[in-house]
């Protein structure tokens, strides 16, 4: 649920008004002032014995002073017009100026307090992960879930109609759906009868192809599939690889499991965007990306069920290739060279990178690729509707050739364009020395032209203000805010849910009947396209959406092991994201290990 914070009472308002009544004070006291000069300035004109007092002596002076005529006074330029009037007419212009000034203060003033106390009652970056309401909705970029064109829905709907047929045992639907999503101009629900009624997905199923039957349907889309002569990484290949080793129920399952928390919609659309809106090419990277979390990284089944504790566990183990593994993934964890921390001004969370924490060969390659995941998912776990991309800020301070390493480059750029499309907002390239002028245009040459676009260089707190709030850029980048990373080490018992398979079971079970009524309501928005029911059945995808994001912060626990950013707090209960928790809501590790504190002081 979101937290709603009530404003801390504040004395700006009578601060704010302390100095108009000071200016305005000022002013009538130089007004009655004025009136006593000019009193005594007309008292000199008939009787100079009262010219040093302080005040006029009796009421006949005045009456003296009114029997005069007005000539003298009605030409304050005449000869024998007093000097003192003249100097007060000189100090009403004064005075006057003085009090416009005061009500342009005032008015200016307001309005600069008004703008203060509303940044001031804002509350705490409290992003509730588990809902998106009307204003997030409102405020969606272009080609996301409720912000689509009518072009955009289409290549989502044959997209979605694709892979609901992965499951389907009848190989023509299957070549039904395939054609559609490949041809532009036809309707996704032209041509179409009633759709068999699917399997239920398995979210732990790895069912052999051959009992599931899905050699003929696989087979069937994947003739459907031509050469991409620009496949940068193959995917065309993994994908036919991937149709032929894994069965249509292990890959929609791994579709899901993918979803966590985010809007279905929302995942297939970041391949269609990635891809042009080419709904062939995104099937086909999906497909691959799908197949690379099963069998080359196996994200879900081991990074992110093990986390870090599991590491923890595994730099004690007497096996040796185990051992090394589980102390490489702590030793990044714990020297603070990549940490998520902070938000810049779009909201995105940033991945802070101390380049100069990194020395090649210190850590074996498969180590700093599954750290490379795990970051990239656990970012994942804060990203709250309408944010849906993160900003990695590489600090180049102290670096040298020593630190430089291509092999995590290459595969961290791979990540980016071929298994995590769209998921990157903005790098930031901080203080780069001269010598890496010439690293950056090999680098260059292998991103994507998009996401190179995305690149920028910044050296001074003033350049980087451009992309994060001053107030947000740590001190040791020359910012005003005071956070040091001090790793908090894995707790005794924190993934004891784990163990708990009957109620993980439970609640699977329970996540696989609203994934089905998706997908039924799903077929209907397909078979609806254009008539009088489709935004009603928009409205239920919609609704089975929200139900499924909150059911699966449910399971989070039971699936998911606790990482840096559980243990201070930064992901709390049901999905609540504060990325700026003022501290740890559990205690330190018992286990020996301190918790770790690197500063920027930290070259090594």
């Amino acid at each position: 649920m979101p937290v709603s914070l009530k404003p801390q009472t504040s004395a700006l308002p009578r601060i704010s008004r302390l100095p108009q009544r000071l200016l305005l004070s000022t002013a009538r006291s130089r007004l009655a002032q004025l009136s006593l000069i000019s009193q005594l300035g007309r008292q000199s004109l008939v009787s100079p014995s009262i010219q040093n007092t302080n005040r006029p002596s009796t009421s006949s002076d005045y009456g003296r002073f009114h029997s005069l005529g007005s000539r003298q006074l009605s030409d304050p330029y005449s000869p024998t017009a007093p000097r003192v009037l003249l100097q007060s007419r000189i100090d009403v212009v004064v005075c006057s100026l003085a009090i416009i000034s005061v009500c342009l203060y005032g008015v200016l003033y307001q309005h600069l307090y008004d703008s203060d106390a509303a940044a001031e009652t804002e509350p705490e970056t409290h992003l509730p992960a588990s809902h998106l309401s009307d204003t997030m909705a409102s405020e969606m970029p272009p080609g996301r879930p409720g912000n689509l064109t009518p072009e955009q829905e289409e290549k989502l709907r044959q997209l979605w109609n694709l892979i609901l047929s992965l499951g389907e045992d009848v190989s023509t639907a299957a070549a039904d759906s395939t054609s559609a999503s490949i041809a532009p101009t036809e309707t996704s629900a032209a041509g179409k009868g009633d759709k068999p009624k699917k399997k239920r997905v398995s979210l732990f199923s790895r069912k052999d192809k051959k009992e599931t039957g899905s050699t003929n349907s696989s087979a069937t889309v994947q003739t459907t599939i031509k050469e991409d002569g620009d496949d940068k990484y193959g995917q065309t290949k993994q994908f036919q690889e991937a149709l032929a080793s894994q069965s249509p129920d292990a890959l929609r399952a791994a579709i899901w499991a993918m979803v966590k928390h985010d809007h279905p919609d929302a995942l297939a659309l970041r391949f269609l965007r990635a891809r042009k809106w080419d709904v062939e090419k995104a099937f086909v990277m999906m497909i691959s990306t799908m197949n690379w979390r099963l069998t080359e990284m196996k994200v879900d089944e081991e990074i992110m069920r093990t986390g870090e504790a599991g590491a923890l566990e595994a730099s004690k183990s007497s096996d040796a290739n185990a051992k090394k593994l589980g102390e490489d993934f702590m030793a990044q964890a714990r020297s603070g060279k990549t940490f998520i921390h902070g938000l810049d001004k779009a909201g995105r969370p940033i991945c802070q990178v101390r380049v100069r924490m990194h020395r090649q060969g210190e850590q074996c390659e498969e180590s700093l690729e599954k750290y490379t995941v795990f970051l990239i998912e656990t970012a994942r776990m804060v990203l709250a509707p309408p944010v849906d991309t993160a900003t990695i800020v590489f600090d180049m301070t102290g670096f040298s050739m020593a630190n430089m390493d291509y092999t995590p480059v290459k595969f961290m750029i791979k990540c980016f364009e071929a298994n995590y499309p769209e998921s990157l907002g903005t790098v930031l390239v901080h203080r780069a020395p001269w010598v890496f002028q010439g690293i950056w245009k090999i680098i260059k040459g292998w991103l994507d032209p998009v996401v190179a676009a995305k690149v920028h260089f910044t050296n001074n707190v003033k350049e980087m203000s451009e992309f994060i709030e001053p107030g947000r850029i740590l001190k040791e980048l020359d910012g005003q805010e005071d956070w040091d990373y001090k790793y908090v080490e894995p707790i005794d018992g924190e993934n004891d849910k784990m163990k708990d398979t009957a109620t993980r079971d439970i609640l699977v079970s329970g996540r696989e009947d609203i994934i089905h009524e998706y997908e039924e309501a799903t077929l209907q928005w397909i078979k609806e396209a254009g008539t009088d029911k489709e935004t009603a059945i928009k409205a239920r995808r919609d609704e089975l959406a929200r139900k499924l994001r909150d059911d699966y912060w449910k399971l989070d626990p039971y699936i998911r092991a606790k990482c840096f950013l559980d243990r201070t707090g930064v992901i709390r209960e049901g999905g609540e994201i504060n990325m700026y928790s003022k501290g740890a809501l559990a205690p330190q590790a018992t286990n020996g290990t301190p918790a770790v504190d690197t500063s920027a002081d930290d070259v090594d």
